[in-house]
């Protein structure tokens, strides 16, 4: 099992100073959420990435519906060979709360389905290389040789993470196409967090559709977020049943800690180092 480091909140130097004593302490990687006004989580993640060498980099997580997919294309891509091919994209539907609503209407889940799933394709098209056209219900994209990019250092892309809502099956299914299940629970259209039981059954489940699809199982991510306490061996305890049943990833994310405490309480939890089950 990996262990990661989800920061609540918090400026570009904040992410660079923590991203550092995480990677000094034994941690896998280093994460900020993406808020559709505030710090920007990509210039956090660069600054991250300039005093790093070793920790992946990447956001819990970027609401792709709101976002124009050639700009995130471009993003991590850019960090991708900054950081040395270390980055993670996480994407889901993003929850439509008043920092999204104050600037913008949401129209509505299924819309946003249409648009992470085509938002998704044109990512990943753009990553692949010039010539690259789309045509879908929301985006098209025309062949371009106008300064591209360089290509992400990772291939055959940068590990894409989605959340998959258990047991929705096109929810899942989405999720099982790409590098990792970001579990949430759906039941009768209302979402809320996995236990170890649900990880157990969507594992099964992504497993089976994965093998269907002639995709590879191993390799594949499941990553599982909670808090632990700095004592290792109580929170190992807390880590190891999601371990067994088949997370790969754990995110240690506290989203209650005060915005004036956080650079304290993420410098001794990390420095504390990861739940590591032995």
């Amino acid at each position: 099992m990996k262990y990661g480091f989800v920061l609540p909140w918090g400026d570009a130097r904040t992410a660079a100073d923590l991203a550092a004593i995480a990677e000094r302490h034994g941690w896998h990687g280093f994460f900020v959420w993406e808020p559709v006004w505030g710090v920007d989580a990509w210039v956090a993640l660069a600054a991250a990435a300039m005093v790093t060498t070793r920790i992946r980099l990447g956001t819990m997580l970027t609401p792709l519906p709101r976002r124009r997919p050639w700009d995130l294309a471009g993003q991590a891509a850019t960090l991708d060979n900054l950081s040395g091919g270390r980055v993670i994209l996480s994407v889901g539907l993003g929850a439509a709360h008043a920092g999204w609503l104050a600037f913008e209407p949401d129209p509505g889940r299924r819309i946003r389905a249409q648009l992470l799933d085509e938002g998704l394709d044109v990512v990943t098209g753009l990553w692949a290389g010039q010539p690259f056209e789309y045509e879908g219900r929301h985006y098209r994209v025309t062949p371009s040789d106008f300064m591209p990019p360089p290509p992400p250092v990772q291939r055959p892309r940068i590990p894409i993470w989605v959340v998959g809502g258990w047991p929705a099956r096109r929810s899942m299914a989405r999720a099982a196409r790409y590098d990792g299940w970001l579990p949430n629970v759906v039941d009768r259209g209302a979402a809320g967090p996995a236990t170890p039981e649900h990880i157990r059954a969507g594992v099964r489940w992504v497993h089976d559709f994965r093998t269907m699809e002639g995709l590879p199982v191993d390799g594949y991510d499941v990553v599982c977020e909670g808090t632990t306490p700095d004592d290792p061996a109580a929170g190992a305890a807390v880590v190891a049943p999601w371990q067994a049943a088949g997370a790969t990833w754990w995110m240690e994310a506290d989203w209650s800690v005060a915005r004036e405490a956080v650079r304290d309480y993420a410098a001794a939890r990390l420095a504390a180092g990861p739940p590591v089950v032995k």
